[in-house]
């Protein structure tokens, strides 16, 4: 039910944007130069996520722990992520960039639904 949730929180909270105003996020270097100190936040929902380099997820969604793990393979962030005892799978994702301001995950390596997350 909480996957639901945040699912549906996330769809309805991502401000619709111009694919030409986004630009892919090629390689791992270039992820990190991104999210260097910064949180990724849903501000709408309470969703706060810490993205480190040493490939651990962090943070809180809806007022519930989130813990995880990363890698970059194949041009992709690919995660996986627990919420406060639910398992969300694995999953590799495309990201592209509004400039340093925001970030666009999309599941299934671009081709499933998408969320942005403000860098702060």
């Amino acid at each position: 039910m909480r996957h639901q949730l945040f699912t549906a929180a996330v769809l309805l909270s991502a401000p619709p944007a111009l694919a030409a105003d986004f630009t892919a996020v090629s390689d791992r270097a270039a992820f990190l130069s991104l999210i260097e100190g910064q949180q990724l936040l849903l501000s709408t929902w309470n969703v706060a996520l810490t993205v480190k380099p040493d490939g651990q997820i962090s943070g809180s969604m809806m007022g519930w722990d989130v813990t995880g793990s990363w890698d970059w393979q194949d041009g992709y962030f690919c995660r996986e992520m627990d919420w406060s005892g639910y398992a969300i799978d694995y999953n590799c994702q495309l990201v592209e960039a509004l400039g340093t301001e925001a970030l666009r995950f999309t599941v299934d390596k671009g081709t499933g639904r998408s969320a942005i997350f403000a860098l702060e």
